[in-house]
């Protein structure tokens, strides 16, 4: 009994020590303390960023104007008809005070957060100062425009509807186009730190729409300068540059793919610095975030167009990306996969593959190891690698050697019993029809015992299809 009086006391020292906040103090939503309360038409007082954070998941695939309901008085309540309760703040903050010695900290007073007309207002100035080719002015606008995007995700989504990518992109095109057509220094010099203060803010207000991409794509400066800040600056800089990147890649492939050529983006100009900048940065890696940018733009690329991914090939991506996957997370293992696969459709990403002495154990490794997905991409690849696809497919030299010691190689690594297992368990159509005309290609290899026992591990990701 003794023993347990000291914790019975701690109990109740710390149950005085408790101070309970009073209800009028706590939001209606989260129950908390409000640390930036705001009142609506309905006369209803929350948080801010409850009641905000309320009204996006209501209002989610509504327009802007559209209304969401107050969650008390179920009345129709927008976020712009919020207005900041400085009274209650203000005795919340002294409640705080009063109650510091209980250990209870003071609110900060909240920042007031951007309005649509202020937002509008300064996106004016941008548009304004690059019609006007003021690149000091601009890039003043422009710093204004990343730090109200840094102050809260509440401002950085009021500047992104009203208009924000489009107006940076804008001013991108403007002086990049300006500065290559001016031979002086000092305008690209410009044009460079513009273009740094854009890509900062850019980011910030992501994802871009396509009249943006469209805006910075369209113009063949532009991009130019993208891939070299991409190459040449610093890490904070390249990443950003990078991201862009994969922006107007993957809506130059869209646009390619379903013959949309009025708003196609022409990318032949700057096609072998973008491709040198993302096998690079792959080959390279500045950050995860970069990394799987890069995939993803070389995936689009090497999609939209054959020539390209010959390029791709011909530039170290096979090598590069089979060296990522040995071991890249599930993420990048997949984006790799997809980029991998999309480079093989080319003669010379084939005949890179079949050169490459791990390319096919690791993609054998890789089945069951990672996703369903990872494992379709596998086969796919598998199947680029060891088909004949024409009579002079085989290798550089159109000798058959290389694709036949592919497949033996397959066979080797425990490629014709994981693939059999994949039919067994089931896959999609596409897949199965791949994996089928696989094991046709590596039969006769497997009858002469050429098969080795496979590690039980690689079948852990393995799961029935349904």
């Amino acid at each position: 009994m003794s023993s347990s009086s000291p914790s019975l006391l701690s109990r109740r020292s710390t149950a005085e020590l408790e101070l309970p906040v009073p209800p009028e103090f706590r939001c209606p939503i989260s129950l908390e303390l409000m640390r930036d309360p705001v009142v609506g038409p309905t006369g209803i007082t929350y948080d801010r960023a409850g009641i905000e954070a309320w009204l996006l998941a209501a209002g989610a695939g509504k327009t802007a104007a559209a209304s969401s309901t107050c969650p008390v008085t179920k009345g129709d309540l927008r976020a712009d008809d919020l207005v900041p309760n400085h009274a209650l703040r203000r005795v919340i903050q002294a409640w705080c005070v009063a109650n510091r010695c209980r250990g209870v900290e003071r609110i900060p007073t909240p920042r007031v957060p951007v309005t649509p007309a202020q937002a509008g207002e300064v996106l004016g100035e941008v548009e304004a100062a690059a019609r006007a080719g003021d690149a000091a002015r601009c890039v003043a606008a422009v710093r204004e425009v990343g730090r109200l995007a840094r102050e809260s995700d509440r401002d950085r989504r009021c500047l992104a509807s009203a208009g924000a990518a489009r107006a940076l992109a804008a001013a991108v095109a403007s002086f990049a186009a300006a500065s290559d057509s001016a031979s002086a220094s000092a305008s690209a010099s410009a044009s460079s730190v513009l273009l740094d203060d854009v890509l900062a803010a850019l980011v910030l207000v992501m994802p871009l729409d396509e009249e943006a991409i469209v805006a910075i794509g369209s113009s063949a400066a532009s991009v130019a300068l993208l891939a070299n800040v991409a190459k040449h600056g610093d890490l904070q800089r390249r990443l950003q540059a990078v991201v862009v990147i994969r922006e107007i890649v993957a809506l130059s492939s869209c646009c390619s793919r379903n013959g949309a050529a009025a708003t196609a983006i022409d990318l032949s100009d700057n096609l072998d610095g973008i491709i040198e900048v993302l096998v690079s940065t792959i080959r390279d890696p500045i950050s995860p975030q970069a990394t799987k940018a890069s995939l993803v733009a070389a995936y689009h690329l090497a999609l939209a167009d054959d020539r390209a991914a010959a390029r791709l090939a011909e530039a170290g991506l096979v090598p590069s990306l089979v060296e990522l996957l040995i071991d890249g997370d599930r993420s990048t293992a997949e984006k790799a996969l997809a980029a991998l696969d999309a480079t093989l459709a080319s003669e010379a990403g084939r005949a890179r593959a079949r050169a490459d002495a791990l390319a096919v154990p690791v993609l054998v490794k890789k089945m069951f190891r990672v996703s369903d997905t990872a494992t379709e991409l596998v086969v796919s690849a598998l199947h680029r690698i060891c088909k004949k696809w024409h009579d002079g497919d085989d290798d550089e030299v159109g000798s058959p050697a290389a694709r036949r010691s592919a497949v033996v190689e397959a066979v080797q690594v425990g490629a014709f019993q994981k693939v059999m297992m994949l039919l067994q368990v089931g896959c999609r159509d596409a897949t199965k029809e791949k994996a089928t005309e696989l094991l046709k290609l590596m039969i006769k290899y497997e009858t002469r015992g050429g098969g080795d026992c496979i590690d039980a591990m690689d079948f852990r990701g393995l799961k029935r299809v349904s």
